[in-house]
């Protein structure tokens, strides 16, 4: 069976969407002739921990674990955070709001000397480790997975020192990003740098949704565009058990993930707001459940908002947990960052919600989701500032809920083809097609 060296920060105990992208990949490779050898970290300062994904990695796969520097726990002492708090729900502020003195300090220091970003810490001990997993297990072909953008110089200083095909993955765009830190002119341009030099190097460059090669391709017209490879994220079957058909209590709206800056509830609850002033909702028959991890400022909102009594937060739980949460819902909540990317963002949640077939409610502008969601007939999409339509979709829901009737009807065959394991199939195809090729130039 052929090798494939999986970078990745991301792995079991992480929690988070982030990981499932690659643990899923090493779940399936095998099944196309590939065996995963993942290097990952020991030590990571993860957003989220989740046990129990350790039992989902494959038996065809070795694991090689590394330390790593970590600087957030200097930036939790600097801006007086609890020794656990989660940086990343709290480090986006909203729109037109800043930081402290302390946080804008360590945003500087973050922005200045943390290039490409806060993982940095790992590529000594990283590319040690590599070195000797390469010899040992005799890999064919490397894999990036990112973010964090570290890990794609780990694999451009691999592919340099090794001559090995490369393919980096990308789930995010990078510079100029929603989540890019602000940079005076010069790391500015380091970044820069280090992030044309991944796209120029690397044999092919795959991305998770399409606006991330027309990000690359915008920024670096001269590389060419046959590089990039579309592999959108998917769900997997054998996440959904079978739950009981016990009908809620309540109509109940179910939102798994986080929320901070400019992905907030603010103008759902608006909208849900206006249906119970308007009588259009009876605010002792909802349930409006989010699940996961929240910044200050969206506790805020809860708090603040005029149905708080219908609203009820849990934190982080188990993925497992969270797509059982997913089918006992009658709608599920999306609500796209709101940002000059927003058009062309596909969060990892929608196919998770997808897979779960119940109606989803989609704050988004026009743009790649909203295709996703009108392709496969899951549900519907409104403005994230169009409070009518967000009320119209409600209101729609409510009443499919009280009447015993749905009308969306999902398209069972488009939705088949975001399959974890068929998009792992295409991953397979262009390991297959590098390796052929690198092996005819050898």
């Amino acid at each position: 069976m052929k090798k494939v060296l999986i970078i990745t920060y991301y792995f079991p105990p992480s929690g988070g969407p982030g990981v499932q992208r690659v643990l899923k990949f090493a779940k399936y490779l095998p099944t196309f002739g590939w065996q995963p050898v993942v290097l990952t970290v020991e030590n990571g300062d993860f957003p989220a921990r989740d046990e129990s994904l350790m039992a989902e990695i494959p038996s065809e796969a070795k694991v090689y674990r590394t330390k790593i520097f970590e600087p957030y726990s200097w930036y939790r002492k600097l801006t007086g955070k609890q020794a656990n708090a989660p940086v990343d729900v709290e480090n986006i502020p909203q729109k037109g709001k800043k930081g402290s003195l302390a946080e804008s300090l360590a945003e500087f220091v973050r922005g200045t000397f943390f290039i490409p970003d806060a993982r940095i810490g790992w590529l000594p001990t990283a590319v040690r480790a590599a070195a000797d997993i390469i010899r040992k297990e005799k890999i064919d072909v490397l894999y990036s997975s990112s973010p964090p953008y570290t890990t794609a110089i780990i694999g451009r200083t691999l592919q340099r020192r090794f001559r090995l095909p490369w393919i980096a993955g990308f789930r995010d765009p990078w510079t100029g990003f929603l989540t890019s830190p602000d940079r005076w002119f010069l790391p500015k341009l380091v970044d820069r740098w280090l992030e044309r030099s991944v796209f120029e190097s690397a044999n092919l460059v795959e991305c998770a949704w399409e606006g991330i090669a027309k990000d690359f391709q915008s920024k670096y017209p001269h590389v060419n565009p046959m590089k990039c490879a579309y592999l959108p994220n998917g769900f997997d079957s054998d996440d959904y058990p079978s739950v009981s058909a016990t009908p809620n209590d309540k109509f109940t709206v179910v939102y798994t993930g986080s929320m901070y800056g400019k992905r907030n509830p603010h103008t759902f609850l608006r909208a849900v707001e206006e249906a119970v002033r308007e009588g259009l909702v009876e605010l002792g028959s909802i349930r409006l459940k989010f699940i996961g991890r929240f910044g200050t400022e969206v506790r805020a909102m809860f708090e603040a908002s005029g149905v708080r009594s219908s609203i009820e937060t849990v934190e982080y739980i188990p993925h497992a947990e969270s797509v059982k949460e997913l089918l006992r819902a009658d709608a599920l909540l999306l609500v796209v960052d709101e940002t000059k990317e927003s058009t062309e963002i596909v969060p990892g949640k929608v196919f998770e919600y997808l897979g779960a077939q119940r109606p989803i409610i989609a704050l988004a502008e026009e743009g790649a989701a909203a295709r996703i969601l009108r392709e496969t007939n899951t549900g519907f999409v409104a403005g994230n500032h169009d409070i009518g339509a967000i009320k119209s979709a409600f209101v729609e829901c409510y009443r499919n809920f009280l009447y015993h009737h749905s009308s969306v009807k999902p398209n069972g065959e488009a939705i088949k083809k975001y399959e974890r394991r068929l998009i792992t199939k295409r991953l397979a195809e262009l390991l297959d097609f590098l390796y052929v090729q690198y092996e005819s130039h050898r």
